[in-house]
């Protein structure tokens, strides 16, 4: 149990400083947006691709974020119908919904790789390569899948320990 413990640790620390990456980029997303709006409405005038690097800039901040979003147990919840269950079949459940989720998020990954892989194209405006942030997608699913395995083994626990 101490290799899964130190394991945890170390997943939970990189998912929240890959998020932190993802954070940063908030302020001058922001501040590009405000400076966008203050020289459309002074001059009638847009500053050229701001639109563009503020789409990339979600794009990083959103699939930075996703990991740490399933760490803090942040994402939506259907908990009314599950806090019905037993107490035995609650630990079920969640094994399942993270056995579904596991390999939904496993294609995720693996098409985002290969569609990554593959892509060739750049943005309209500043001709930006598109491929970084598609491979984005399988980095950002792969911390999340990392993330479900821990939900997996915590709840594969509760289900074990309430056996009689």
């Amino acid at each position: 149990m101490g290799y899964l413990n130190k394991a945890k640790k170390v997943i939970q620390r990189l998912t929240f400083y890959i998020c932190a990456v993802g954070m940063f980029l908030l302020i001058p997303m922001m501040l590009l947006t405000v400076g966008d709006v203050i020289v459309r409405v002074a001059w009638a005038r847009t500053i050229p691709g701001a639109v563009e690097t503020s789409e990339y800039m979600l794009a990083v901040f959103i699939l930075l974020g996703l990991a740490f979003t399933q760490q803090i147990k942040g994402h939506v919840r259907v908990s009314f119908l599950i806090s019905r269950l037993s107490a035995r079949a609650q630990p079920a459940m969640e094994i399942f919904t993270t056995l579904l989720s596991l390999f939904i998020i496993f294609i995720v990954v693996w098409q985002g790789w290969v569609i990554g892989i593959h892509e060739t194209a750049v943005s309209d405006m500043l001709r930006v390569p598109q491929a970084p942030f598609k491979l984005l997608v399988a980095v950002g699913g792969f911390l999340l899948f990392l993330e479900l395995l821990i939900d997996l083994a915590v709840s594969t626990g509760k289900l074990i320990r309430r056996q009689p």
